[in-house]
């Protein structure tokens, strides 16, 4: 399973969603960088689940047992690893999905890749459990990345439809972003919130899930990070973003909106401002031509639906080749959305981290 990242910074998240742990490794951080614990613990529970009922009730603390790499709380230079122990899980309830695999997931192609050995429990490898591992390391590079001046911040931009304010391309202040962080249902207008979270326990009651949309938003990042064709800050930006279960789609700048413009208004005007280069507006999204253009990087990424709903589902029994209805038992998000707003921040940070160390960087 390629289950590593990056380039300069070499992240490797194990495990499996019913393992005894899961954890991560990364090779390459800055030595003589502070890690404020408490801070990082913060992070990684705004992820965690059983925090409220657009969560799974699954409950797990989701705090980090760093093995090396930290002396005193500051990195040392020598590879990091970090594990988190499962303790709240309930196997049984995934013992059917071997033979009749559910819809939207991964247990089909799964079982046909690794012949039957994969860990079906939880999703095994390919659960969004183990994205807390992801954050750890993400926590890291955002407190590192501060330190240097560029702040990662970002939101639920819609779910099922219903639309939060979006983001300024030209920049969000540090107020809303830290109001952002600190809210149970990460959004920018408390009204939009409220609608968001009747719309997904409507869904839940019904027994189904919703998906949406997260904006992310890098401030502060230099120009003339990245390059061009395949070592572009997009592809870099997209590919580990894709490595996120449930994303579908990622956007930079007016995205796909840029087809329904003409060139004189997708074009951002550039003009000198104390002694800068600056742009009137960002339909770019901060980068050109694989290469960040100063003003603040701006994407978003599609976050499908819970594959796991308590409707019944068309499926097949794969030991004898007969089709079959699946009712999927279990505690599952009704919508991961919220829980995947800081993954996106944590992801964005280990590569922007990562470019920033290029040496042509």
């Amino acid at each position: 399973m390629s289950s590593y990242f990056g380039k300069n910074i070499h992240v490797s998240v194990f495990g499996q969603s019913h393992a005894t742990a899961i954890g991560v490794t990364v090779d390459g951080l800055p030595a003589g960088e502070a890690i404020d614990q408490a801070a990082l613990s913060r992070f990684l529970l705004r992820r965690a689940p059983g925090r409220n009922a657009l969560s799974t009730p699954r409950k797990e603390a989701d705090q980090p047992q760093f093995l090396c790499g930290l002396l005193n709380d500051v990195t040392c230079g020598a590879p990091l690893a970090a594990l988190i122990e499962n303790t709240n899980t309930r196997s049984k309830d995934y013992e059917e999905l071997k033979d009749v695999p559910r819809p939207g997931h991964a247990d089909l192609t799964a079982q046909i890749r690794y012949r039957g050995f994969q860990d079906v429990r939880g999703g095994g490898h390919f659960s969004g459990r183990l994205t807390a591992p992801l954050c750890i390391a993400g926590g890291i590079c955002l407190q590192i990345l501060e330190r240097r001046g560029i702040r990662i911040g970002a939101h639920i931009r819609s779910i099922g439809g219903i639309e939060d304010t979006a983001f300024d391309p030209l920049g969000v202040d540090c107020a809303t972003l830290e109001k952002i962080q600190r809210s149970d249902l990460p959004v920018i207008s408390d009204d939009a919130g409220e609608a968001m979270q009747k719309a997904v326990l409507a869904a839940h009651k019904e027994g189904d899930s919703l998906g949406g949309i997260v904006e992310c938003i890098v401030m502060g990042l230099p120009a003339g990070i990245g390059g061009p064709l395949f070592g572009g800050l997009e592809g870099k930006l997209a590919a580990a973003l894709f490595g996120v279960p449930a994303v579908k789609g990622v956007e930079f700048g007016e995205g796909f909106g840029v087809a329904q413009m003409k060139g004189s208004q997708n074009n951002d005007p550039m003009r000198m401002q104390d002694g800068k280069i600056v742009m009137s507006s960002n339909h770019a999204g901060g980068i050109l031509g694989g290469i960040s253009s100063g003003m603040p990087v701006v994407f978003r990424a599609a976050i499908k639906p819970t594959a796991s709903v308590a409707l019944s589902q068309e499926s097949v029994r794969l030991s004898v080749r007969q089709n079959e209805t699946l009712n999927v038992v279990g505690r599952h998000d009704p919508c991961i959305v919220p829980r995947a707003v800081p993954v996106i921040e944590a992801v964005a940070a280990i590569v922007i981290l990562d470019a920033l160390l290029d040496p042509q960087g």
